[in-house]
């Protein structure tokens, strides 16, 4: 589900900000960034945010700013200025001696000459007072993060309400042609069965009046019709939109796959549905069904 949410804090020199946002997933994906000022924190801020994030593609960024003038120097790797000051001698002589053009950059040759910065300074220590802060601000933003998801779910459900309305009302519009299919099919088979061929074998379109056991028409016109029958098939779909309506007031973690699962099987009964319509005008119906359901499967994807 889409989410935003953010907090900050000032502490001695600078100001730390926590922003959290999240992207539709089937499962958690959570991307951690975090200033290596915060670096040795990393397992516990990770551990802190798991549990309440999830499901979604989710992008957490944790980062100082500088509160006075200048550079911030936490992250920022210190130079050792003897040894840049030898390596600057020393190229500068050589260059000179091997007669080779001054105007070669000197300084970003030599800055990249292992040991001039001192990445392996010791790192700085985050205090017990400013980490329980971080904490806070962690908890502050998942708050107003879990806030804005609260206002997309409530949107999702009005949405998700119309859409499944609009399934109802088209399945209600297919009972009209569902009664009046029986009486044309019984009228098509009798009007075929006048259309035989004569004792020569040619076809006639003359009425011929032909002798057949209206009892084997019967059953044979009951067999054909309970093949056509979708009266399971509108029950079943009227049940998964009951059961959808209910999962939907239901709370904690599961209910967007739970959802997922119930639109496969609404799916299903559509389509079987169209299967066995055998009339322009119910099938132009159940395309319709099947756009209004795709449009909640995509949907169905932004519910935790």
């Amino acid at each position: 589900m889409t989410g935003y949410g953010k907090a900050e804090y000032n502490f001695a020199d600078h100001k730390t900000i926590v922003e959290i946002r999240s992207l539709n997933s089937k499962q958690l994906d959570l991307n951690l960034k975090v200033a290596s000022y915060f670096r040795d924190k990393e397992p516990e801020i990770r551990t802190l945010l798991t549990a309440p994030l999830e499901r979604g593609k989710v992008d957490v960024s944790i980062y100082t700013e500088s509160l006075t003038q200048g550079v911030q120097h936490k992250d920022l790797a210190p130079i050792d200025k003897e040894a840049f000051a030898y390596y600057y001698k020393e190229l500068e002589t050589l260059q000179r001696d091997l007669l080779i053009p001054g105007n070669q950059d000197l300084i970003s040759a030599i800055l990249r000459i292992p040991g001039v910065l001192q990445q392996n300074a010791a790192p700085v220590v985050v205090s017990d007072e400013e980490w329980n802060i971080l904490q806070n601000a962690i908890g502050d933003a998942l708050t107003a993060f879990k806030a804005f998801r609260v206002q997309e779910g409530t949107a999702l459900q009005n949405m998700f309400e119309e859409k499944l309305s609009g399934i109802e009302h088209l399945l209600a519009e297919v009972e009209p042609f569902e009664k009046g299919r029986v009486e044309h099919i019984r009228e098509r088979l009798v009007d075929n069965l006048s259309k035989l061929t004569d004792k020569n074998g040619s076809i006639t379109d003359k009425k011929v009046s032909v002798a057949y056991d209206k009892s084997r028409l019967e059953a044979e016109l009951i067999y054909y019709l309970e093949k056509l029958d979708i009266t399971e098939e509108k029950v079943r779909l009227t049940n998964h939109i009951k059961y959808f309506r209910e999962t939907m007031a239901q709370e904690g973690a599961g209910v967007g796959k739970k959802l997922g699962f119930i639109a496969q099987e609404m799916g299903r009964e559509i389509n079987t549905l169209g299967s066995k319509s055998n009339q322009s005008e119910m099938q132009i119906i159940d395309v319709k069904m099947k756009d209004i359901l795709e449009q909640i499967k995509e949907q169905v994807l932004n519910v935790l």
